[in-house]
Parts: structure tokens; sequence; C-alpha cells
């Protein structure tokens, strides 16, 4: 286990992540990751649309806000 993937240095759950992901882009979780990204522990949640769409989601990991929304 990598130290940032700790209990201790994170705040909101996968499961939060995912959630919070899916109200900003509704579809189905293909992937869930937890990462240190520039300094910050963020989750990268990979969503795919009825339409077929991939986004990615990125979440600061502590906070839970949404920090960006892409189209892969």
């Amino acid at each position: 286990m990598n130290h940032w993937q700790h209990p201790q240095y994170r705040r909101i759950s996968m499961e939060q992540a995912n959630e919070i992901a899916r109200q900003r882009v509704p579809g189905e979780v293909v992937k869930s990751e937890l990462e240190f990204d520039d300094g910050m522990l963020i989750y990268e949640v990979d969503i795919r649309t009825a339409e077929g769409h991939k986004y990615e989601v990125k979440l600061d990991a502590v906070t839970g806000e949404v920090l960006r929304v892409k189209l892969d």
C-alpha cells in the first residue's frame, strides 16, 4: 500500500467518490482509482454514459470537490 492510500490520508471513500462522479455524469462507473497527482490526493473515476461516451471525472479525495470532467 502506498502511503497516500492509507485511510488517514483520505476523507471520502471510493464509493462516495463514485456517487459524486455519477451525480455529475450519469452512467456506469467502469473504473475508479486513488492517485497522488500534483501534490494532491485525488480520485479518478471513469464513467460510460448510456450513449456510450466515456468521461473521466477527477475529485479531491479529501473534500469530494469535482476538479475536472473530461470526455475521453
